[in-house]
């Protein structure tokens, strides 16, 4: 019988998705951090003029911080589009990328999970809206295992793993405004990681940080 304190043991995927935490955060930090520095270069130097702005510029330099930031990310084989409208709307709605990638949609978000079945466009984009990521996948071009390695890489908070049949690939992840194809975690997890990172509960997000939970079940619901 397991003791105790193994029950209380943390899994394997809730340590993973705390690092993803930590990770997003430390370079949302850092995003901060640099605006900050930035602005103190700036006044610095309007009132004490190019000895101030040395100083400012050794203190950055030899802080020891990493400068890179979720924008600094590069991601090959993702398509991103531009001015999409968050709009709210009632009924089913065309869009331009398949699966969807953002634009208008319901008013009503779906609850972040695993799903069984396909789910509605326009409640999936609201998740999007709010920082989440949303993982599909043909279940003609995969097998139950690649499914289940899929569900297990996905986060367990502010991500949507739904199937969707005909697919132009086996898979995709959506954020908001972005989008990779992909065919299987295992052949392209460096750039799930990196997409994961740049994207998941990113702030260039609509509604970074609005809830993923309190609004509606899509069909076939599991986790």
């Amino acid at each position: 019988m397991a003791s105790s304190s193994n029950q209380n043991q943390p899994t394997v995927k809730q340590q993973r998705d705390a690092r993803r935490q930590e990770k997003v955060a430390a370079l949302q930090q850092q995003q901060k951090r640099s605006k900050r520095n930035r602005l103190i270069a700036i006044v610095t130097a309007s009132v004490a003029g190019a000895a101030a702005i040395a100083l400012v510029v050794t203190f950055v330099v030899t802080s020891g911080q990493p400068r890179q930031d979720p924008s600094a990310i590069s991601i090959d084989g993702v398509k991103t589009y531009a001015d999409l409208k968050p709009t709210h709307v009632s009924g089913t709605v065309d869009y331009e990328m398949t699966p969807p990638a953002g634009g208008p949609h319901n008013q009503v978000w779906m609850n972040c999970g695993v799903y069984s079945e396909q789910v509605p466009n326009e409640n999936a984009v609201h998740d999007l809206e709010h920082g989440a990521i949303w993982f599909t996948y043909d279940p003609a071009q995969v097998s139950e295992s690649e499914i289940e390695a899929l569900r297990s890489f996905a986060p367990d908070t502010y991500s949507v793993v739904s199937p969707y049949p005909g697919l132009d690939k086996p898979m995709y992840v959506s954020a908001w405004g972005a989008q990779l194809g992909f065919t299987n975690v295992d052949a392209d997890k460096s750039k799930l990681d990196d997409f994961v990172t740049k994207y998941w509960k990113s702030s260039t997000a609509p509604e970074p940080g609005a809830p993923c939970t309190g609004g509606i079940d899509g069909p076939g619901k599991i986790a």
